[in-house]
């Protein structure tokens, strides 16, 4: 897992400068699965907490309000 994206999601900080493809590996390396794809959203799916994450990339970045959820997961589940 990459610790900077991990330590970066968490923190908070910077939200509108994670890069994308960093940032749907941090989602692969917490235990989602990729599920299917609709256009240009990517949807992700871990079975050990039954959520999912809808993700689309803004440019190269990921969204910020996605990083939010994202980290109200990594929370609320302790992943």
């Amino acid at each position: 897992m990459n610790e900077k994206t991990y330590n970066a999601v968490i923190s908070g900080k910077s939200d509108n400068n994670i890069k994308y493809r960093d940032f749907q590996n941090l989602i692969l390396n917490l235990g989602f699965d990729f599920a299917r794809q609709n256009g240009s959203h990517e949807m992700y799916f871990n079975d050990e907490i039954k959520k999912y994450m809808n993700i689309q990339n803004d440019g190269s970045k990921a969204k910020p309000y996605e990083v939010k959820q994202l980290r109200n997961l990594i929370k609320e589940f302790n992943l």
